[in-house]
């Protein structure tokens, strides 16, 4: 580029970065503050490097990241930084136990797994499920955008897409998880089962819709396997039902149903072929 080139695409970005509305906290400050906060709730894996902070000074240092990663958004808050933080500590312990019913719950329904501590040190479903708690903590508590860049955080690491405002309820399964999407708006009830694949998505992606329920409700005690597609705002899934793989589902069903895809897959021999 000529200098004058030069100043002419330095004024664009300048001209363009003064129209942002938001200034947010950098990314792997965010991935930092995540896999901190669930090391200090389950030290179950150990650093090999030398940890020397005692449980009350990772706590005191978690409430300054927090409070860091705050401050570029303070002017956009409902209440000051300091106080949305404190009231975001004073529910960790709910948050804490509703992940150690997630882990049992996972622990309980997997035969592959060995244990708990399996559960929360290995598997990308508890991880995700771990997120989304934390980030929806901080939706109900008027953050914004800093959720978002948390569950799109574990999408990156794990293949599955939490969106933070989804409601979920207790012992919440997802079993190997990759492509799994859950959007904005879905409902999900408690002791719920997905598999990989499974998409809790909507039928219309105007933007005229955002402020409406565009994602399905799945009541409690449904198991829902791998590759299956659930759309819509209205779409009710009753509790208790089973929904089989490669099912497309655009309506509402009782309580106590079975869904299942039926294909046909017809085998021959080519010997016979030849």
């Amino acid at each position: 580029m000529t200098p004058a080139e030069q100043q002419h695409f330095f004024e664009r970005m300048e001209t363009q970065n003064a129209s942002f509305r938001y200034r947010l906290p950098s990314k792997p400050d965010v991935g930092r503050f995540i896999d901190n906060l669930i090391r200090f709730l389950f030290p179950i894996t150990q650093d090999c490097r030398s940890f020397t902070l005692n449980t009350a000074d990772t706590y005191r240092d978690l409430n300054r990241q927090l409070t860091c990663l705050l401050k570029p958004l303070e002017e956009h808050l409902s209440a000051d930084k300091d106080l949305t933080c404190e009231q975001f500590f004073d529910r960790l312990p709910d948050t804490y136990e509703a992940l150690l019913l997630d882990a049992h719950a996972i622990s309980v329904f997997d035969p592959a797994a060995v244990g708990v501590e399996e559960v929360i040190a290995i598997y990308p479903g508890f991880y995700t499920i771990a997120v989304y708690r934390i980030a929806h903590v901080l939706t109900e508590l008027e953050v914004p955008l800093l959720p978002r860049m948390m569950t799109e955080y574990a999408h990156g690491h794990t293949g599955i897409d939490i969106h933070p405002n989804a409601k979920i309820g207790s012992s919440f399964f997802v079993d190997h998880g990759t492509g799994v999407v859950i959007g904005e708006t879905a409902v999900i009830g408690s002791n719920v089962k997905i598999y990989q694949g499974v998409t809790l998505g909507a039928t219309n992606v105007a933007k005229s819709m955002a402020s409406r329920k565009r994602h399905p409700t799945i009541e409690d005690n449904v198991i829902i396997y791998a590759n299956a597609t659930i759309l819509g705002g209205r779409t009710v899934v009753g509790h208790d039902s089973i929904i089989g793989g490669n099912v497309w589902l655009t309506q509402s069903i009782e309580p106590y149903s079975l869904v299942y895809h039926t294909s046909q897959i017809e085998v021959r021999s080519l010997a016979e072929e030849s």
